[in-house]
């Protein structure tokens, strides 16, 4: 039985500790991590949880062999110098961290201490987006992409803003969409040119237009918003051979082929992507294999994160984005 430390128990924290408490039987949630321990930690099969006030406390528990964080990111590093100097296997929740230059230490940290670590870039668990990289084969070259990720308005703390470096929904939202244009074309990005309704740190941005280019030469299009309304997600990806249309709010894919043969794929599987991600991370510490999304994954997110706001900055100009193999 893996023994299991969560840091951070908030909104999100609390999916992984619900499922890590009732869905993993290989797993057992031996200590969590809060902001006020005084609180205590009251989830239905939590009383022998162990509660802590420091990540420090935490890592260092003998019963604790992997950990797992659910913080905003600005306190990632910290934990993952802790992690890296106690050996402990780390799951980090996306974004992997505020800045390019600390998500490169974070990863080194790792490589240095021969740890595993992982970004926690769930959507890629996804049932609809998962069979749609799948059809990948059937539209011929990637040609172009475009990604629509819009998000209900929510309600925050008060020092939620600077948890993320005062960044705002291209750093919450935005950054698993630029994780998906590597993961379903397999291509890096080269180039980016970003607007944003406010510039961090005038203001958290609320809505965002990007336009990459790949090595591969596929034309990257994505617009991310915090809305009033109802939750969005949506990709269009057209290739030499024809295009796939997917909505994966409604698990919802239709596809033409070049003839304009069109074929629809329905009804996928409610997506327990948190789920889906705790299991990837722990089968993947207990076999000894490759992390299914890797530190430098989660990096390379951040990077292109990173570039988004230095062109918006700037009024939108073209910036390159040099990749480091």
């Amino acid at each position: 039985m893996m023994g299991v430390g969560l840091i951070g128990v908030g909104r999100h924290g609390a999916r992984y500790a619900q499922h890590l408490l009732r869905d993993l039987p290989t797993a057992s949630l031996r200590a969590v991590c809060r902001r006020h321990p005084e609180q205590g930690f009251h989830l239905p099969g939590a009383e022998s949880v162990t509660v802590y006030g420091n990540a420090e406390a935490l890592i260092a528990d003998p019963a604790v062999d992997v950990v797992v964080v659910v913080t905003p990111p600005l306190y990632a590093p910290e934990i993952c110098r802790l992690a890296a100097h106690a050996g402990k296997p780390l799951l980090i929740e996306k974004p992997l961290a505020i800045t390019a230059a600390d998500a490169r230490l974070m990863v080194d940290q790792a490589r240095q201490a021969g740890i595993p670590l992982m970004t926690a870039q769930t959507i890629r668990f996804d049932k609809t987006i998962q069979h749609m990289k799948s059809l990948q084969l059937c539209i011929g070259r990637s040609q172009q992409l475009e990604l629509v990720f819009h998000i209900e308005i929510r309600q925050t703390a008060p020092d939620h803003v600077a948890g993320y470096g005062k960044r705002g929904a291209l750093m919450e939202i935005g950054v698993h969409m630029l994780d998906l244009v590597r993961f379903l074309t397999g291509e890096e990005v080269q180039a980016v040119r970003c607007t944003m309704d406010h510039v961090p740190p005038v203001a958290p941005e609320r809505e965002v237009s990007v336009h990459l280019t790949t090595t591969g030469g596929t034309a990257c299009r994505i617009e991310i918003a915090r809305v009033s309304g109802e939750r969005a997600g949506r990709a269009t990806w057209i290739g030499s051979q024809g295009r796939i249309e997917t909505d994966w709010v409604q698990r919802r894919i239709r596809c033409l082929d070049a003839a304009g043969a069109e074929t629809t794929h329905a009804d996928f599987p409610q997506s327990l992507t948190v789920l889906y991600t705790l299991s990837a991370f722990l089968q993947a510490v207990r076999e000894g294999t490759p992390m299914p999304i890797t530190g430098e994954d989660g990096c390379r997110a951040v990077e292109l994160a990173e570039a988004c706001y230095q062109s918006a900055q700037a009024g939108g100009i073209r910036v390159s984005v040099p990749h480091r193999s």
